[in-house]
């Protein structure tokens, strides 16, 4: 499955990466490493350590069928073909739901390129789908690993796994037009992710490749359920507690709620689309009523905020156990 590129060079004699399609190959089956390096190898039939995947719930089916109606609509308006562009998915149960919904779509010979490769990948495979996936590394359940264990030289007319240099290269994102559908743990009001940090301080996973594909894709979209703890925590909050992505790079959010496209969008028409389609009813008045205020009494006008208010979400919760007002 394996293809390593061995094409770098240093500046100034740098040439272009020579891959204008997710199945290409450009490399060797094999790393090459000398033999007067090599101390040891160890043998082992220890499993690697997968988790199974949580069952697909109403609100994710609901958060992959707004992000297919929007690829369904880009379709329609010329803006991609009919078999869309190479797909990216980031590691999670909300980003495997998206896969599993592309599973049950009328869309044909799809592509993927992309860092790590999950079940849903696997399934689209399996289900004559998607053509080709080109990744870095996998993240698979217990019977799904077995599976491809089992299968491998299926998979390996299907799977091409290159070295993160590749896989995540800006240049080769941006030229193929990927498609980025990454998680999130929360999203302000006018478009900042956090991905990595909940509350601001307690690391949950880290950013992985998002950062590659979310700056480089031809479209970056962000999924998550608009609520966590059971309603006590909302995805959309006044201001991130931690930002990995900024407001100039995400495009495209979506909570089993709704849709915000906000491509081309000032901060200050990103903010009432933002709290409409993708806030949960519990929280929606709330935020809404902060950006109300912070357009009457922010001094400047540009991205409206309200600082000594800003992070009173989060530190509510911190003190209460909810965001939600008593």
């Amino acid at each position: 499955m394996h293809d390593i590129y061995y094409g770098f060079a240093l500046p100034p004699n740098r040439v272009p990466i020579p891959i204008t399609h997710p199945g290409d190959r450009i490399g060797e089956t094999f790393l090459r490493v000398p033999q007067n390096k090599v101390v040891a190898i160890i043998e082992t039939h220890d499993p690697d350590r997968n988790s199974p995947f949580k069952p697909i719930d109403e609100a994710s089916h609901k958060i992959a069928g707004y992000l297919l109606d929007f690829y369904d609509n880009e379709v329609k308006q010329g803006r991609m073909p009919k078999n869309l562009l190479p797909l990216q998915s980031g590691v999670g149960n909300i980003p495997n739901a998206v896969l599993d919904g592309l599973l049950h779509s009328d869309l044909e010979h799809l592509t993927s390129y992309t860092e790590v490769i999950q079940d849903g990948m696997i399934d689209l495979i399996d289900a004559g789908k998607v053509d080709v996936a080109s990744a870095t590394a996998f993240s698979l359940s217990p019977d799904c690993a077995h599976k491809m264990n089992e299968n491998a030289a299926f998979y390996r007319e299907h799977i091409i796994l290159r070295p993160q240099e590749i896989s995540n290269h800006p240049e080769v994102i941006r030229r193929l037009g990927v498609l980025g559908a990454n998680g999130m743990i929360e999203a302000d009001i006018y478009g900042n992710v956090n991905s990595t940090h909940v509350m601001g301080s307690r690391m949950m996973n880290g950013i992985g490749g998002s950062g590659d594909f979310t700056r480089n894709a031809f479209i970056s979209a962000f999924v998550s359920p608009s609520t966590a703890k059971g309603g006590k925590i909302s995805a959309i909050v006044p201001m991130v507690s931690h930002v990995d992505h900024t407001e100039h790079d995400t495009m495209v959010i979506i909570t089993e709620q709704g849709i915000a496209d906000l491509r081309g969008l000032a901060p200050r028409q990103r903010a009432p689309k933002i709290i409409q389609n993708c806030a949960h009813p519990d929280y929606k008045d709330m935020l809404q009523d902060y950006y109300d205020r912070a357009l009457r009494d922010c001094k400047f006008k540009q991205t409206p905020h309200l600082l000594d208010e800003a992070y009173s979400w989060h530190t509510r919760f911190l003190e209460t156990g909810t965001m939600e007002l008593a």
